[in-house]
């Protein structure tokens, strides 16, 4: 009988507080709330959000109306989309964001690669440069880079964005030179030494076997660099003001637009600006950068889980 409540004992603890092949019931249920209140912190803004777009004045000015609204209201996302001008702004935030990321990826890897696999003079001296351009905020240069951009004529225009990034300077590149760095350092160079004895050149090796084998590092750094991009709005402000208006730059000055399409004083109440409008804009900004999020999904957790980078 002492035995059997033993053996009773065990199979009780075992359920609640696991074993080596399992997880216990206490420990599972406590890991999944976790999960559920980190999830629900995230995703509150985009719900929040969501809702309030597709509210309709009248379930605005309802104190009962809060989760749900009454009508499927989509004249908010009318008013946003036409103040955004946004075709033309979504095509400029596409073409900002993907063409200096191709670019910067593109570098970053090459710089990466020749600190990865070539010993010279003074390379960790440039590995600590490299790391300080990445520590030092944007806004000490901006100065400098605005009156060089100046003086070549690249003010407003996307090639401000675009020739710092072929360079290897773009937004935040130290971190994806690093990224690659570590992720050619990973690889063994067994068939980068094959290759090289059969007469393959440099270029040759590094576009036929390290290219393909640092595939998660490419993707990885492409995204958060388009997002980067997309999000950044201080640069982007102060080197393409007065030329490409993007996405980010156009919600930024949502009020005075919406305003000067719908006048104060010449439209109804009910077309007035109101937390809808604004938070339909706000919505239609994010939308692409979460399209591309689910599309990418898979790919994207991939190769996060390989490089070990993560984002802000």
């Amino acid at each position: 009988m002492q035995g059997f409540h033993t053996h009773a004992a065990d199979r009780v603890r075992s359920f609640l507080f696991g074993g080596r092949t399992h997880y216990g019931l206490l420990f599972t249920t406590v890991l999944y709330a976790l999960l559920i209140a980190i999830g629900f912190v995230y995703l509150y803004p985009l719900l929040f959000m969501f809702v309030t777009s597709m509210k309709s004045p009248a379930d605005l000015l309802n104190p009962l109306v809060q989760w749900v609204p009454t009508e499927f209201y989509t004249g908010n996302y009318v008013k946003a989309f036409r103040v955004l001008n946004y075709p033309n702004a979504l095509m400029a935030s596409i073409f900002i964001s993907v063409a200096p990321s191709l670019f910067q990826t593109f570098v970053a890897a090459l710089v990466g690669y020749g600190l990865a696999r070539y010993r010279f003079w003074g390379k960790r001296l440039l590995l600590l440069l490299i790391l300080a351009t990445f520590i030092i905020p944007p806004q000490n240069t901006v100065i400098p880079q605005m009156l060089t951009y100046r003086d070549f004529g690249l003010l407003g225009s996307p090639l401000a964005l675009i020739l710092p990034a072929a360079f290897g300077q773009g937004y935040r590149s130290a971190i994806f030179i690093l990224v690659f760095y570590q992720s050619f350092l990973s690889l063994p160079k067994v068939l980068e030494e094959a290759a090289r004895i059969d007469g393959a050149s440099d270029p040759r090796i590094f576009l036929t076997i390290a290219a393909p084998a640092a595939l998660p590092a490419f993707i990885v750094s492409f995204i958060f660099s388009v997002v980067w991009y997309w999000n950044e709005t201080f640069l982007t402000s102060v080197f393409l003001e007065g030329g490409v208006q993007t996405l980010p730059m156009q919600l930024s000055r949502f009020v005075q637009a919406y305003e000067n399409l719908y006048p104060p004083g010449a439209v109804n109440i009910f077309d007035r600006i109101n937390e809808a409008v604004k938070m339909s804009g706000t919505f239609l900004n994010i939308l692409p950068l979460l399209v591309m999020y689910f599309i990418l999904q898979r790919w994207f957790v991939e190769s996060v889980e390989r490089t070990g980078i993560a984002g802000e």
